[in-house]
């Protein structure tokens, strides 16, 4: 069964230390993806971030974070994942796909829970994941710094990536 991504009650969100000492968070509003499952079994997943869509709740940082400096959104306006395999022990769940940002495809591991299928009151069937993984930026070309006076970095080269999905199936979602 082929199940399409509900934005309405769906996330992805994003995490980095800033000046080593607090945490600054935000999310890309705009993305769409599909996931294919039977039985229990995901044998296929896609999904695509509309990269200008980030948002931090400041204007002047998320202009900069989609200029050539960061995500170069000019150039590269969409990152995509596609899963290569996923494994699940009861609800836990390890994946393995492809992240590409900024035209660079990296392998990246993620870990989670899966959830469902149940049905929401109004008897339609939903499935859920709930995925983190952390990512060495400057291997999609995120090398964008700046050295403090204390020798650390402006910006922590990981980033934390969460994504929170629920799915009805593709005909249902459309």
């Amino acid at each position: 069964m082929r199940w399409a991504i509900d934005l309405t009650h769906s996330q992805i969100t994003f995490a980095v230390k800033h000046l080593g000492i607090s945490t600054v968070r935000g999310t890309f509003d705009a993305f769409s993806g599909t996931i294919d499952e039977q039985d229990g079994v995901v044998s296929a997943a896609e999904i695509s971030i509309d990269v200008a869509s980030l948002n931090t709740g400041t204007a002047q940082r998320d202009d900069h974070l989609r200029s050539a400096d960061f995500f170069d959104v000019a150039t590269h306006p969409t990152a995509t994942f596609r899963l290569l395999s996923a494994d699940r022990v009861g609800n836990a769940l390890q994946c393995t796909g492809e992240l590409t940002i900024r035209g660079i495809t990296k392998p990246v591991a993620l870990t989670g829970e899966i959830g469902g299928p149940a049905k929401d009151p109004w008897g339609n069937t939903k499935v859920s994941a709930t995925l983190s993984t952390k990512l060495p930026r400057k291997e999609w070309g995120l090398v964008w710094n700046a050295t403090l006076e204390t020798g650390g970095l402006l910006v922590s080269e990981d980033v934390k990536l969460d994504i929170e999905l629920q799915a009805a199936p593709e005909a249902v979602a459309a």
